[in-house]
């Protein structure tokens, strides 16, 4: 919506008596970390690990079956999502980790707005629960960016139980073994398991990186996943008389791998301790959304409120075991399995029940809708398209080109052509119709030369377009 047109729907607010904000939603805004495409059982049904909270958000709402972001990776994923605009034009472009993110180089360029500075000036509550990873000193601090309340951390990840590790069951990456073997180790009371599968150690994902409340570090004695829950459920309670938006960025379903006992006991049944922690931790993760939406239905908000879930990229499976079947590849990489992600949307009343929209998506296209529903301006310079014609009439949208780049790693989607390069310092174009090659098995490079050429011509000028790497 327009400026011209928000004033005359607060007009028509003030002159039928009632208030503008009556015609705001909540905007609910869910993401998980490192949740593979296949792992949801309304999107792969018969999984091991039951997700029925947050397959109802595709039951009571529309899933996506071709939802992408914008990186394979959390921090310029996240970038994108907050922004609607493709990170790689404001050179933001790769994934700090450890120490990188207090770079004072390092964070979310403060000439970017975000969706929460958005909805903020339109009049919203804002609140981000849980990871944040757009940068750790005090330029980039989401109060900075338009969040009026964050609990959570700065970092790429963090413990769920710090040691001595009470009440979970954890698995920690190793170089080595006790006794200098490989393989996997497990300790005599069973609650410690270390495995060398990646060949590194475990990321000192605490050092420096505090769980904050506003800006002050906190002791928190909970799971982390049933904290951030606690802190968005709260925050749901004291601003239901307002229009408000929650960022609830989970940590789950990031390493480290720590399942709670309760959800242990749940995935007895599963013999490799690996993926039974990564399912304790996913379910956890599903009746923590399960709380958020009953909150909303407790206090009559249901219809009121616009629920958005996502993963931020791919999982890693050798990691987590994060399934993205059928897709090929994942975190990192520029296939279909590290930027296809589970997406969906739930809004009563403006998004049909059980719907499937097999349209190519992006997460770029969340400010805008989220700004069309909330009767905000919604500048012209964004990336992503305002989705409400497609879920009030199931309209479709033309056809949509999609870029990506990280270091030598690009990739192009235009209509149902992939265009796929993983090193341009060693340059391999690979070419995947996903119309009938959905798992990109079949390289079509040399016998489709024509249309190889035309898509790297369409990568180039899109690419001219985008800034250097702000930092790496």
């Amino acid at each position: 919506m327009r400026s011209g047109d928000r004033f005359r729907t607060a007009l028509l607010c003030i002159l039928l008596g009632s208030s503008a904000s009556a015609d705001q939603p909540n905007v609910v805004l869910l993401v998980a970390d490192d949740l593979g495409y296949g792992e949801l059982s309304c999107q792969r049904p018969g999984t091991d690990i039951p997700t029925p909270h947050i397959d109802s958000i595709a039951k009571d709402g529309v899933r996506f079956t071709q939802g992408y972001v914008t990186a394979p990776n959390c921090s310029p994923s996240r970038a994108g999502l907050l922004t609607g605009r493709i990170p790689t034009r404001f050179g933001y472009e790769f994934n700090p980790t450890g120490a990188k993110n207090e770079n004072p180089d390092f964070g979310l360029p403060a000439d970017e707005k975000t969706m929460a500075e958005l909805l903020h000036d339109a009049g919203y509550t804002t609140a981000l629960v849980g990871k944040w990873h757009l940068g750790g000193t005090a330029p980039y601090h989401p109060h900075r960016r338009g969040f009026d309340e964050f609990f959570g951390f700065t970092h790429e990840g963090h413990y769920f139980v710090p040691p001595p590790y009470d009440g979970v069951t954890t698995m920690l990456r190793r170089k080595a073994l006790p006794g200098g073997s490989e393989g996997r180790w497990t300790s005599a009371d069973g609650r410690m398991v270390y495995g060398t599968h990646m060949g590194t150690d475990e990321p000192h994902y605490d050092a420096d990186n505090p769980i904050v409340r506003m800006s002050q570090p906190v002791n928190e004695p909970a799971y982390l996943t049933d904290a951030f829950t606690r802190e968005a459920l709260d925050f749901i309670s004291r601003c239901h008389d307002r229009p408000f938006f929650l960022y609830l960025a989970y940590n789950a379903v990031h390493s480290p791998l720590q399942g709670a006992d309760a959800y242990m006991e749940k995935f007895a049944h599963l013999d490799d301790i690996h993926r039974r922690i990564f399912a304790a931790m996913l379910a956890n993760l599903d009746d923590s959304v399960g709380a958020v939406l009953g909150k909303l239905e407790e206090l009559e908000l249901t219809d009121d409120t616009l629920v958005v879930f996502l993963s931020d990229n791919g999982g890693p499976t050798r990691e987590l075991t994060s399934s993205n079947a059928p897709l090929r590849g994942g975190k990192g990489t520029m296939y279909e399995g590290g930027l296809r992600v589970p997406f969906m949307m739930r809004w009563p009343g403006k998004i049909a029940a059980g719907s499937v929209c097999e349209q190519p998506v992006s997460s770029l296209d969340l400010l805008p809708t989220a700004l069309a529903a909330a009767g905000a301006d919604i500048p012209d310079h964004l990336d992503g398209v305002d989705l409400a014609p497609v879920l009030a009439g199931g309209k479709d949208l033309p056809t949509r080109t999609f870029y990506w780049r990280q270091g030598f790693k690009t990739a192009l989607r235009h209509g149902d052509w992939k265009l796929v390069n993983m090193n341009r310092k060693q340059p391999r174009w690979e070419l995947y119709n996903l119309a009938t090659d959905l798992s990109e098995e079949t390289n079509l490079a040399e016998g489709k030369a024509d249309d190889l050429e035309e898509l790297k011509a369409l990568w180039q000028k899109l690419d001219a377009g985008m800034s250097a790497p702000r930092f790496r």
